[in-house]
């Protein structure tokens, strides 16, 4: 009887232990993928100025929108994490949609080497984002699922572990964004 209360007692110290590893192991997933989504926001951040001063030579009364994006840039970089620097994002998204569509009413913007560079660059950097949330919602699944799954909820609730949220697609992303060519009369 003690021979059987010693292995049961082993057993559950095991998978105590196994159970609060997988969380550090997930935490530390759900970290390192955001690093990487942080990485590739501000790779798309250093890129917008040199975006900002291409166009801005070829399209001096579209002022209001180069300054949406500036603004919005400068937003994304002064919050760190969470729903809000996400929104800033998404905001920042759509004035970058706005900024190349703007581009298509100057052909020589269009054919303007430097432009078709950042252009270029932009588009990887984008693409990059979408990979690396991808990655980073794959791994708050998985930890949220770890978290409410029973018999591992219990060392979660021991430890206050709470759900991570996921990096939701970009508001408007995937729509035309709405553009005035009038002129700016300030």
């Amino acid at each position: 009887m003690e021979i059987g209360l010693i292995i049961l007692t082993a057993v559950l110290v095991f998978w105590f232990v196994m159970t609060f590893n997988r969380f550090i192991r997930l935490k530390n997933m759900i970290k390192q993928a955001w690093s990487d989504i942080d990485v590739q926001l501000k790779r798309r951040h250093d890129l917008i100025p040199k975006l900002v001063d291409t166009v801005k030579g070829y399209t001096g009364h579209e002022k209001k929108t180069l300054e949406q994006v500036v603004a919005a840039r400068s937003a994304c970089m002064k919050i760190p994490d969470g729903k809000a620097r996400e929104n800033a994002e998404a905001t920042l998204g759509t004035g970058l949609r706005q900024l190349f569509a703007l581009a298509e009413s100057y052909p020589d913007l269009k054919a303007n080497h430097s432009f078709l560079m950042l252009q270029q660059q932009i588009s990887e950097v984008e693409d990059n984002i979408q990979m690396a949330r991808r990655f980073y919602n794959g791994a708050v699944k998985l930890y949220n699922v770890h978290l409410e799954s029973f018999p591992s909820m219990i060392v979660g609730k021991m430890f206050h572990y709470q759900p991570s949220e996921f990096f939701e697609l970009e508001a408007g992303e995937g729509q035309s964004p709405d553009i005035s060519f009038q002129e700016d009369t300030q």
